[in-house]
Protein backbone atom coordinates (compact mmCIF):
# COMPACT_ATOMS: atom_id res chain seq x y z
CA UNK A 1 0.00 0.00 0.00
CA UNK A 2 1.38 3.67 -0.65
CA UNK A 3 2.02 5.84 2.52
CA UNK A 4 -0.78 7.91 3.32
CA UNK A 5 -0.12 11.46 4.21
CA UNK A 6 -1.98 13.45 6.96
CA UNK A 7 -2.29 16.93 6.58
CA UNK A 8 -2.06 19.53 9.64
CA UNK A 9 -2.75 22.95 9.42
CA UNK A 10 -2.86 24.08 12.85
CA UNK A 11 -0.11 21.42 15.16
CA UNK A 12 0.68 21.43 18.81
CA UNK A 13 3.55 20.50 21.46
CA UNK A 14 0.72 18.36 23.77
CA UNK A 15 2.16 18.80 26.98
CA UNK A 16 0.40 16.38 29.73
CA UNK A 17 0.17 16.04 33.82
CA UNK A 18 -1.42 14.67 36.47
CA UNK A 19 -2.04 16.83 39.81
CA UNK A 20 -3.86 15.64 42.68
CA UNK A 21 -6.12 18.83 42.98
CA UNK A 22 -6.90 21.72 40.49
CA UNK A 23 -7.91 25.04 41.66
CA UNK A 24 -7.58 28.57 41.48
CA UNK A 25 -4.66 31.08 42.36
CA UNK A 26 -2.99 28.36 44.33
CA UNK A 27 0.09 26.79 42.43
CA UNK A 28 -0.98 23.34 41.14
CA UNK A 29 2.10 21.06 41.89
CA UNK A 30 2.29 18.19 38.63
CA UNK A 31 3.53 14.75 38.11
CA UNK A 32 4.55 12.83 35.12
CA UNK A 33 4.85 14.95 32.86
CA UNK A 34 5.00 14.40 29.24
CA UNK A 35 5.10 16.06 25.70
CA UNK A 36 4.21 14.37 22.26
CA UNK A 37 3.84 16.04 18.89
CA UNK A 38 -0.05 17.01 18.37
CA UNK A 39 -2.61 17.95 16.54
CA UNK A 40 -5.33 16.13 14.19
CA UNK A 41 -3.40 14.94 11.43
CA UNK A 42 -0.04 14.20 13.06
CA UNK A 43 -2.37 12.47 15.80
CA UNK A 44 -3.45 10.45 13.13
CA UNK A 45 0.10 9.68 11.80
CA UNK A 46 1.35 8.56 15.22
CA UNK A 47 -1.05 6.28 15.59
CA UNK A 48 -1.25 4.78 11.77
CA UNK A 49 2.86 4.03 12.63
CA UNK A 50 2.03 2.26 15.66
CA UNK A 51 -0.67 0.27 14.17
CA UNK A 52 2.37 -1.01 11.39
CA UNK A 53 1.12 1.40 8.62
CA UNK A 54 3.26 3.87 6.48
CA UNK A 55 2.46 7.80 6.95
CA UNK A 56 4.06 11.03 6.54
CA UNK A 57 2.75 13.71 8.42
CA UNK A 58 2.49 17.34 6.65
CA UNK A 59 2.34 20.50 8.55
CA UNK A 60 3.10 23.70 9.32
CA UNK A 61 5.05 25.04 11.99
CA UNK A 62 7.15 27.67 13.09
CA UNK A 63 8.59 29.84 15.82
CA UNK A 64 10.76 28.54 18.34
CA UNK A 65 8.44 25.84 19.06
CA UNK A 66 8.21 24.97 15.35
CA UNK A 67 11.75 23.17 16.10
CA UNK A 68 10.61 21.66 19.67
CA UNK A 69 7.94 20.04 17.27
CA UNK A 70 10.23 18.94 14.60
CA UNK A 71 12.14 17.21 17.43
CA UNK A 72 9.24 15.63 19.06
CA UNK A 73 8.67 13.91 15.56
CA UNK A 74 12.16 12.78 14.93
CA UNK A 75 11.93 10.98 18.00
CA UNK A 76 8.72 9.68 17.31
CA UNK A 77 10.44 8.03 14.07
CA UNK A 78 7.23 9.53 11.99
CA UNK A 79 8.32 10.72 8.71
CA UNK A 80 7.04 14.06 7.96
CA UNK A 81 7.63 17.12 5.99
CA UNK A 82 7.31 20.61 7.82
CA UNK A 83 5.74 23.92 6.03
CA UNK A 84 7.77 26.71 7.32
CA UNK A 85 5.93 29.91 8.92
CA UNK A 86 7.02 32.66 11.28
CA UNK A 87 4.48 32.66 14.04
CA UNK A 88 5.18 30.16 16.99
CA UNK A 89 3.50 26.34 16.88
CA UNK A 90 0.61 26.34 19.62
CA UNK A 91 1.68 24.27 22.70
CA UNK A 92 -1.59 22.56 24.55
CA UNK A 93 -1.84 21.40 27.93
CA UNK A 94 -4.11 18.41 29.71
CA UNK A 95 -4.11 17.76 33.10
CA UNK A 96 -5.73 15.05 35.07
CA UNK A 97 -6.75 15.62 38.66
CA UNK A 98 -6.42 12.64 40.57
CA UNK A 99 -8.73 13.62 43.63
CA UNK A 100 -11.88 13.61 41.04
CA UNK A 101 -10.75 11.49 37.72
CA UNK A 102 -11.38 14.57 36.01
CA UNK A 103 -9.24 16.08 32.85
CA UNK A 104 -9.03 19.59 32.28
CA UNK A 105 -7.83 20.48 28.55
CA UNK A 106 -6.06 24.08 27.96
CA UNK A 107 -5.78 24.65 23.61
CA UNK A 108 -4.88 27.67 22.01
CA UNK A 109 -6.06 29.17 18.49
CA UNK A 110 -2.77 28.71 17.07
CA UNK A 111 -0.33 31.04 14.93
CA UNK A 112 -1.35 33.78 12.62
CA UNK A 113 -0.64 32.30 9.31
CA UNK A 114 0.54 34.38 6.34
CA UNK A 115 -1.42 33.91 2.72
CA UNK A 116 2.23 32.96 1.20
CA UNK A 117 2.47 30.16 4.05
CA UNK A 118 -0.38 28.64 3.42
CA UNK A 119 -0.55 28.74 -0.17
CA UNK A 120 2.88 26.84 0.34
CA UNK A 121 1.69 23.70 1.97
CA UNK A 122 -1.02 23.31 -0.91
CA UNK A 123 1.88 23.90 -3.55
CA UNK A 124 3.62 20.93 -1.51
CA UNK A 125 0.37 18.92 -1.58
CA UNK A 126 1.21 18.80 -6.00
CA UNK A 127 3.68 16.66 -5.23
CA UNK A 128 2.43 13.74 -3.04
CA UNK A 129 1.41 10.34 -4.15
CA UNK A 130 -0.47 8.59 -2.26
CA UNK A 131 -3.83 7.06 -2.33
CA UNK A 132 -5.42 8.56 0.84
CA UNK A 133 -5.34 12.03 2.38
CA UNK A 134 -6.11 12.72 6.01
CA UNK A 135 -6.82 16.14 6.45
CA UNK A 136 -7.89 16.40 10.12
CA UNK A 137 -7.86 19.54 13.06
CA UNK A 138 -8.56 22.99 13.24
CA UNK A 139 -7.88 26.03 11.17
CA UNK A 140 -5.09 28.23 12.32
CA UNK A 141 -5.60 32.22 12.32
CA UNK A 142 -6.28 33.78 8.64
CA UNK A 143 -6.27 31.12 7.11
CA UNK A 144 -9.66 30.88 4.89
CA UNK A 145 -12.71 28.59 5.73
CA UNK A 146 -12.51 27.33 2.14
CA UNK A 147 -8.90 26.18 3.00
CA UNK A 148 -10.74 21.94 2.98
CA UNK A 149 -12.30 22.60 0.01
CA UNK A 150 -9.44 23.83 -2.17
CA UNK A 151 -7.45 20.79 -0.74
CA UNK A 152 -10.82 18.65 -1.96
CA UNK A 153 -10.59 20.15 -5.20
CA UNK A 154 -6.62 19.04 -5.66
CA UNK A 155 -7.85 15.52 -4.12
CA UNK A 156 -10.20 15.02 -6.50
CA UNK A 157 -7.82 16.20 -9.28
CA UNK A 158 -5.11 13.82 -8.23
CA UNK A 159 -7.81 10.91 -8.06
CA UNK A 160 -6.79 10.63 -3.77
CA UNK A 161 -9.31 9.75 -1.45
CA UNK A 162 -9.74 12.62 0.99
CA UNK A 163 -10.46 11.98 4.34
CA UNK A 164 -11.71 15.04 6.62
CA UNK A 165 -12.20 15.78 9.91
CA UNK A 166 -12.50 19.43 10.98
CA UNK A 167 -15.24 21.54 12.47
CA UNK A 168 -17.55 24.74 11.84
CA UNK A 169 -17.71 26.67 8.65
CA UNK A 170 -14.29 24.87 7.73
CA UNK A 171 -15.91 21.54 7.73
CA UNK A 172 -18.99 22.72 5.93
CA UNK A 173 -16.68 24.19 3.46
CA UNK A 174 -14.82 21.03 3.21
CA UNK A 175 -17.98 19.26 1.97
CA UNK A 176 -18.64 21.59 -1.16
CA UNK A 177 -16.26 19.07 -3.54
CA UNK A 178 -17.59 15.80 -1.69
CA UNK A 179 -14.85 14.01 0.34
CA UNK A 180 -14.36 9.80 0.57
CA UNK A 181 -15.20 9.71 4.34
CA UNK A 182 -15.83 12.23 7.16
CA UNK A 183 -15.65 12.16 11.15
CA UNK A 184 -18.10 14.24 12.55
CA UNK A 185 -19.19 13.94 16.37
CA UNK A 186 -22.94 14.53 17.25
CA UNK A 187 -22.47 18.43 17.97
CA UNK A 188 -20.36 18.72 14.69
CA UNK A 189 -23.13 17.24 12.52
CA UNK A 190 -26.27 18.96 14.44
CA UNK A 191 -24.34 22.08 13.51
CA UNK A 192 -24.02 21.36 9.61
CA UNK A 193 -27.41 20.70 9.67
CA UNK A 194 -28.68 23.15 11.15
CA UNK A 195 -30.94 21.44 13.97
CA UNK A 196 -30.90 19.05 16.84
CA UNK A 197 -30.43 14.97 16.27
CA UNK A 198 -31.89 13.26 18.93
CA UNK A 199 -32.51 9.78 18.21
CA UNK A 200 -30.77 7.41 16.06
CA UNK A 201 -32.99 7.52 13.20
CA UNK A 202 -32.52 11.41 13.23
CA UNK A 203 -28.76 10.81 13.47
CA UNK A 204 -28.92 8.62 10.41
CA UNK A 205 -31.19 10.85 8.28
CA UNK A 206 -28.65 13.59 8.87
CA UNK A 207 -26.31 11.23 7.67
CA UNK A 208 -27.72 10.02 4.65
CA UNK A 209 -28.61 13.49 3.65
CA UNK A 210 -24.83 14.17 3.18
CA UNK A 211 -24.73 11.47 1.03
CA UNK A 212 -27.25 11.61 -1.00
CA UNK A 213 -26.17 15.59 -1.70
CA UNK A 214 -22.65 14.12 -2.70
CA UNK A 215 -20.98 15.46 0.15
CA UNK A 216 -18.91 12.44 1.41
CA UNK A 217 -19.32 8.67 0.42
CA UNK A 218 -18.88 7.63 4.06
CA UNK A 219 -20.34 9.52 7.13
CA UNK A 220 -18.77 7.90 10.43
CA UNK A 221 -20.61 9.56 13.21
CA UNK A 222 -18.80 9.38 16.97
CA UNK A 223 -21.23 9.46 19.55
CA UNK A 224 -19.05 9.39 22.54
CA UNK A 225 -20.62 6.64 24.90
CA UNK A 226 -23.33 6.02 22.87
CA UNK A 227 -20.85 4.64 20.43
CA UNK A 228 -20.74 5.31 16.72
CA UNK A 229 -22.58 5.51 13.32
CA UNK A 230 -21.46 4.34 9.66
CA UNK A 231 -23.85 5.39 6.75
CA UNK A 232 -22.71 4.74 3.30
CA UNK A 233 -25.04 4.30 0.09
CA UNK A 234 -25.89 1.25 0.98
CA UNK A 235 -26.05 0.48 4.31
CA UNK A 236 -26.10 2.04 8.20
CA UNK A 237 -24.02 -0.14 11.01
CA UNK A 238 -24.60 1.30 14.51
CA UNK A 239 -22.16 0.17 16.92
CA UNK A 240 -22.95 0.53 20.82
CA UNK A 241 -19.54 1.97 22.64
CA UNK A 242 -16.90 -0.32 24.15
CA UNK A 243 -16.66 -1.03 27.99
CA UNK A 244 -13.41 0.49 28.47
CA UNK A 245 -12.20 2.39 32.01
CA UNK A 246 -11.21 5.78 30.56
CA UNK A 247 -7.93 7.89 31.58
CA UNK A 248 -7.86 9.97 28.79
CA UNK A 249 -10.13 11.80 25.99
CA UNK A 250 -7.05 13.17 24.03
CA UNK A 251 -6.73 12.15 20.90
CA UNK A 252 -9.79 9.21 20.89
CA UNK A 253 -11.33 10.46 17.19
CA UNK A 254 -7.78 11.04 15.91
CA UNK A 255 -7.13 7.53 16.25
CA UNK A 256 -10.57 6.42 15.31
CA UNK A 257 -10.09 8.07 12.11
CA UNK A 258 -6.24 7.04 11.64
CA UNK A 259 -7.67 3.13 12.33
CA UNK A 260 -10.56 2.99 9.77
CA UNK A 261 -8.45 4.93 7.18
CA UNK A 262 -5.32 2.54 7.70
CA UNK A 263 -7.87 -0.53 7.29
CA UNK A 264 -9.38 1.21 4.15
CA UNK A 265 -6.12 1.80 2.59
CA UNK A 266 -5.59 -1.85 3.27
CA UNK A 267 -8.32 -3.17 1.32
CA UNK A 268 -10.58 -4.31 4.34
CA UNK A 269 -14.37 -3.31 3.78
CA UNK A 270 -16.31 -0.33 5.60
CA UNK A 271 -17.85 -3.05 8.08
CA UNK A 272 -14.53 -3.82 9.30
CA UNK A 273 -12.69 -0.86 9.01
CA UNK A 274 -15.18 0.74 10.95
CA UNK A 275 -14.86 -1.72 13.79
CA UNK A 276 -11.15 -1.16 13.88
CA UNK A 277 -11.61 2.34 13.92
CA UNK A 278 -13.92 1.56 17.13
CA UNK A 279 -11.13 -0.16 18.38
CA UNK A 280 -8.79 2.06 18.55
CA UNK A 281 -11.10 4.90 19.52
CA UNK A 282 -11.40 3.16 22.61
CA UNK A 283 -8.30 2.05 23.10
CA UNK A 284 -6.85 5.66 23.02
CA UNK A 285 -9.18 6.51 26.50
CA UNK A 286 -6.84 3.65 27.77
CA UNK A 287 -3.78 6.16 27.74
CA UNK A 288 -3.31 8.73 30.44
CA UNK A 289 -2.55 12.26 28.83
CA UNK A 290 -1.69 12.48 25.43
CA UNK A 291 -0.15 8.70 24.74
CA UNK A 292 -3.05 7.96 22.30
CA UNK A 293 -3.44 4.26 21.45
CA UNK A 294 -1.32 1.00 21.57
CA UNK A 295 -1.25 -1.36 19.42
CA UNK A 296 -1.90 -4.61 21.40
CA UNK A 297 -4.73 -2.95 22.91
CA UNK A 298 -6.40 -2.00 19.70
CA UNK A 299 -5.76 -5.80 18.59
CA UNK A 300 -8.07 -7.12 21.58
CA UNK A 301 -10.96 -5.01 21.77
CA UNK A 302 -10.85 -5.31 17.94
CA UNK A 303 -11.21 -9.01 18.67
CA UNK A 304 -13.96 -8.08 20.58
CA UNK A 305 -15.57 -6.18 18.42
CA UNK A 306 -15.28 -8.37 15.38
CA UNK A 307 -16.92 -11.04 17.17
CA UNK A 308 -20.14 -8.60 18.21
CA UNK A 309 -20.53 -7.62 14.49
CA UNK A 310 -22.67 -9.81 13.15
CA UNK A 311 -21.27 -11.32 9.25
CA UNK A 312 -22.57 -9.62 6.12
CA UNK A 313 -25.33 -11.82 3.72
Amino acid sequence: MKTIVTLTLNPSIDGSAEADLVRPVHKIRTSDERYDPGGGGINVARVIRELGGPALAMYLAGGATGSVLDDLLETALIAHRRIPIEDHTRISHAVFERSSGEEYRFVPAGPLVMEWEWRAILEALEDIDCEYLVASGSLPRAVPDDFYETVAALAHRKGIRLVLDTSGSALRAGLVRGVHLVKPSLGELEALVGRRLADGAAQEAAARELIDAGSAEMVALTLGRDGALLVTAQAALRQPALDVVAKSAVGAGDSFVAAMTLALAQGRDEQDAFAYGMAAGAAAVLSPGTGLCRREDVERLYGELSRQIPPRP
